[in-house]
């Protein structure tokens, strides 16, 4: 089986590549993959595979009907839209739509799904069971996953895989995490609310820029005394708000940022962690505040049995020297995690670097670039991995 579904990806190769191309010549935002969406459909249908179009907004659903009678489903997914960057590349192929880029490999996610799932098709014959394909949207303002779990998308599903391209990664190789993949990212807004007064007599007033500055450092000072070093917690305070004039002290000042955690105890704890530093600052200054905690998606943990299935699968594959353990997560955020509160998963990396460049630009960089070769990789990895599922015990 191994070698067939390498065969037949070998013979997609050119056709997958130039499906990536095109989507990465025509991005689209956040639920907006209107065009994005219609083009996966189409690539699908073309190749016989029962379609469902407009779930989660812009969504699409793909069934790969197996001929065995293992009731368990199989989910794949893979998201589809861009970033609001500028791309820089100069590429043939660069975006035409100015200030969009798929800058974090969406595109490359979406033709590895695509190709995954022409191969199953081809041998949903051999197949013991039924795989689901998510061809979600909005992943990169944390939605989608939602909203594709709203719209029946995790029914019945017995276990999900997933890929995330990763540039220091060789091309030819993937990444395999064991636990937290990815970290939680939860949003964090701060009011402080002092007095007005004249800046020429700041002892008339209570100073809320200066008592916003306190929070922030007392915040960044206490994690390295008061939250434990192996159970790392990222607090970063992205925009600031306040003032009127500048010889007018400032009565309020607003705080916008992000927390990232690991462990789902220590994440448990932030909100009233936080509210208290804040609460201790202004109190001692005679300020008010507001702290408003909103928990957004949660760490991607990933399953033991289904980390070890696509470990064993890429060395049989690809050979052991070409799949990595990570000993490291990302304090980055994914929405996969919402799926994994419906059934176990696993994430895995696609290497993308360039072996003979010094630099691979990161995700999220106007000039982030993949080698194209890593599309038969994740295609090749996906497709077996999917197949040995349904060798491995209930």
């Amino acid at each position: 089986m191994l070698t067939r579904i390498q065969e037949l990806a070998e013979k997609l190769r050119d056709r997958l590549i130039e499906i990536r191309r095109h989507i990465h010549t025509h991005p689209e935002l956040s639920a907006q993959e209107y065009k994005t969406a219609a083009f996966v459909a189409g690539v699908l249908s073309s190749n016989g595979v029962r379609v469902t179009e407009t779930v989660a907004k812009t969504g699409v659903i793909a069934e790969v009907i197996g001929n065995g009678t293992d009731a368990r489903l199989l989910a794949i997914r893979t998201d589809m839209d861009a970033l609001p960057i500028e791309e820089r590349t100069g590429l043939e192929y660069a975006s035409r739509e100015p200030g969009i880029m798929h800058a974090c490999g969406h595109d490359v996610h979406t033709t590895v799904g695509l190709g995954t799932a022409i191969i199953l098709a081809q041998l949903a014959s051999e197949l013991p069971g039924n795989v689901r394909l998510l061809f979600q949207p909005a992943e990169e303002i944390a939605q989608g996953a939602s909203w594709m779990i709203a719209d029946g998308g995790m029914d019945k599903v017995t276990a999900i895989l997933s890929l995330h391209v990763f540039p220091s990664i060789n091309a030819g190789s993937i990444g395999v995490r064991y636990g937290a993949l990815t970290a939680a990212a939860d949003d964090l807004e701060i009011e402080i609310i002092g007095e007005s007064g004249h800046g020429a007599r700041p002892h008339e007033a209570i100073d809320a820029i200066w008592i916003a500055s306190q929070v922030i450092t007392n915040l960044q000072q206490a994690i390295s005394r008061t939250q434990n070093p192996l159970r790392p917690v990222v607090l970063s305070i992205g925009q600031i708000n306040g003032g009127r004039a500048p010889n007018v002290i400032a009565d309020r000042v607003k705080l916008l940022g992000t927390v990232r955690s690991l462990h789902p105890e220590t994440r448990a704890n932030l909100p009233s962690w936080i509210t208290n530093i804040v609460s201790s600052v202004c109190d001692s200054y005679g300020a008010r505040y507001h702290v408003n905690y909103r928990s957004g998606v949660p760490s991607v943990q990933n399953d033991l049995a289904l980390s070890q299935l696509v470990q064993t699968a890429a060395e049989e594959a690809l050979g052991s020297d070409r799949v990595l353990v990570l000993t490291e997560p990302s304090l980055g955020a994914e929405d996969f995690s919402m799926y994994l509160e419906h059934a176990p998963g696993t994430m895995f990396r696609l290497g993308v670097g360039y072996k003979d460049r010094a630099l691979n630009y990161p995700l999220h960089h106007p000039l982030f670039d993949v080698d194209e070769s890593a599309i038969i990789t994740g295609v090749v990895t996906m497709a077996y991995s999917a197949y040995k599922y349904w060798q491995q015990g209930k």
